[in-house]
């Protein structure tokens, strides 16, 4: 399973209407977290190192379009507080 992250051109994030999605908060934290559908997300502010059960480490933040996949299992390591658009799908 794995987590894409990507970085997207502003006509691409306008083309898949990524500023018109929810936005989601979170302070500095670190707690487990399971997608029971994909999640795609664009990272407005923070950085975050996500853990998948196998040991691999993932880090993003600003400006990263991230999918998680479905069925992911991972703990959420936030070490600046984000703000991001998010879609399921």
């Amino acid at each position: 399973m794995e987590i894409k992250v990507e970085r997207l051109s502003k006509n691409e994030l306008e083309k898949r209407k990524v500023f018109s999605w929810p936005i989601w908060e979170k302070e500095v934290s670190r707690f487990d977290w399971y997608y029971d559908e994909t999640e795609e997300c664009y990272f407005l502010e923070g950085k975050v190192t996500v853990e998948t059960k196998d040991g691999k480490k993932i880090s993003f933040g600003k400006g990263d379009f991230v999918t998680f996949p479905q069925g992911l299992a991972c703990v959420w390591d936030i070490k600046e507080p984000v703000r991001k658009h998010y879609n399921f799908r």
